[in-house]
């Protein structure tokens, strides 16, 4: 499977992926050939995705795990033990990348404090790369003075043909920080979008692998998720689709920037 900085470009994401179906499912996505699998602390699946993976009988250096810190977890001290915790659910010693899952809720945590946890976590080998999730510009910049230049793998955030972040994404390909979009398929409603049916029908593709095609297309790691066996196959048939430069312009129509992720509590989004 191609990669982006090192992250297999097509995961498998675990959000809802709970009990013995959500187990089922990330067992069915590994049968399928996923080998990225994405979970987070307030996810509640990292003991899903431990078990599934140990069910499977992989070994360690042939899949690649994603966790998340959870904000309330970025307090002097907090961080290193939560992740623990985080192993101990996964059944690993280490997670392949490590992510920062929001910037602290009106800035009640300075970033210093859990960025510089995050740094230590590498540094002890818990993590074998960091990044963030939902950060901005502004964000990133601050990180990177903080954590200096290449610490960070990725920044994880939502983004799909409805929500393309030219901005954002820009800034991280000259930072050298991959994308990886998260909610990359609108939660289903690209199927909806004529101009995107137009270019599935020419592939003999769904919309949804059209969409999820297009993200890697532009070097973006995608991490859609479901619970139904079929569509986890059809999500993975989207390695399979090139798309051409028609295509891509067709693509490129479909942006309105329609945010489906904001607390009130979140960013102020680039």
């Amino acid at each position: 499977m191609r990669s982006f900085g090192g992250i297999p470009a097509l995961g498998f994401g675990t959000y809802g992926r709970w009990k013995a179906d959500g187990e089922d499912a990330i067992l069915t996505a590994l049968e399928i050939g996923y080998r990225h699998i994405d979970t987070a602390q307030t996810y509640d699946t990292e003991g899903e995705c431990g078990r599934a993976i140990a069910a499977f009988g992989l070994s360690r250096g042939d899949v690649f795990v994603t966790t998340k810190i959870t904000p309330e977890n970025f307090g002097a001290g907090k961080l290193i033990p939560s992740l623990h915790r985080s192993l101990d659910n996964l059944q690993m010693d280490y997670v392949d990348l490590c992510l920062i899952h929001w910037p602290s809720p009106h800035g009640e945590t300075p970033l210093p404090v859990y960025l510089e946890q995050l740094a230590e976590a590498k540094t002890e080998g818990l993590a074998q790369r960091i990044g963030v999730s939902n950060f901005t510009i502004d964000l990133l910049k601050q990180a990177e003075a903080i954590l200096g230049k290449g610490a960070l793998a990725t920044n994880q955030v939502e983004l799909h043909p409805f929500l393309q972040n030219r901005k954002l994404a820009h800034y991280c390909k000259e930072a050298g920080i991959t994308i990886t979009a998260y909610r990359p398929i609108a939660e289903g409603r690209v199927a909806s979008d004529r101009a995107i049916q137009r270019v599935a029908e020419k592939h003999d593709a769904t919309a949804a692998q059209i969409a999820l095609a297009y993200l890697m297309q532009l070097g973006y790691v995608v991490i859609p998720t479901s619970g139904k066996a079929e569509r986890i196959a059809e999500n993975f048939g989207a390695l399979d689709i090139a798309l051409d430069a028609d295509d891509l312009a067709a693509m490129r129509s479909t942006d309105r920037n329609e945010r489906y992720i904001a607390p009130d509590w979140g960013p102020h989004w680039d």
